[in-house]
């Protein structure tokens, strides 16, 4: 890999810049059910239209899974915000308008939303049996919408390049309801920056007519599915929203 640049990397992944290419290694062992999803779920996204990096290859890399994207050229969003902090709410506002855009989409062929929370919220071992039941409850009850979420959209996911705005990172990509997407990413701008949550919030209540308490409806159940991913740095704020169980 001497012509490669590692450009970023967690525990699960390394990704490497080559030319005008992307490629992420996984782990060895990570399981290939996950990377092929996630290279299935970006293909059909593609389809859609949308701003994302192309996947061109899945492949095995000296004995680890890999999936090859397009590079795309530019800052990502949080960097931006970081940079530019007196035009964080111009930046807000645009990501808001991107969210719209995407779940204005529908994408038939992914995974439902509202299945994929229920094995969750089934799986999750730090919380009992009667919030875990509050929570099946309230999912069950909310509507069944089938509009194109992503599951991870926050400003780290972004990538701005001039007028384009580039959405990466389609591994929970669902079609469910596009005020429990907004949720998740309330809770993931809480997780950094309270104000330009609420901020967020606000902006896409407005911008689509949705009363705001709706959207807070499905806070306690985006958290208690976003708890399974097992962030230590997550954690504590998000079991204080799990417990919330009605807003005024």
């Amino acid at each position: 890999m001497s012509s490669r640049e590692l450009i970023a990397e967690s525990a699960y992944k390394k990704i490497y810049r080559e030319g005008d290419k992307v490629i992420k290694v996984f782990a060895e062992g990570f399981p290939k059910s996950e990377v092929l999803n996630e290279a299935l779920n970006t293909a059909r996204v593609e389809e859609v239209g949308l701003n994302v990096g192309k996947i061109l290859e899945v492949s095995v890399v000296e004995g680890k899974w890999a999936i090859t994207k397009e590079y795309i050229q530019g800052q990502t969003l949080a960097e931006r915000i970081k940079e530019e902090p007196d035009k964080a709410e111009q930046y807000i506002d645009r990501m808001v308008d991107l969210h719209i855009q995407i779940n204005s989409h529908s994408c038939p062929l992914l995974n439902r939303m509202k299945e994929k929370m229920t094995r969750q919220i089934q799986e999750l071992d730090v919380i009992d049996e009667g919030i875990r039941y509050e929570l099946m409850t309230r999912l069950d009850g909310m509507p069944r919408h089938l509009k194109l979420c992503h599951g991870d959209f926050e400003p780290s996911n972004i990538i701005v390049q001039g007028d384009q705005m580039y959405v990466i990172d389609w591994v929970h990509a669902t079609q469910g309801n596009a005020s429990a997407d907004v949720a998740r990413t309330y809770l993931l701008l809480c997780l950094d920056n309270p104000l330009l949550a609420d901020m967020y919030m606000d902006k896409f209540c407005q911008k689509t007519d949705t009363q705001k308490r709706y959207v807070q409806q499905w806070l306690p159940i985006v958290a208690a599915a976003q708890l399974t991913k097992k962030r230590p740095q997550e954690k504590e704020l998000l079991m204080k929203w799990v417990d919330v169980c009605e807003y005024q």
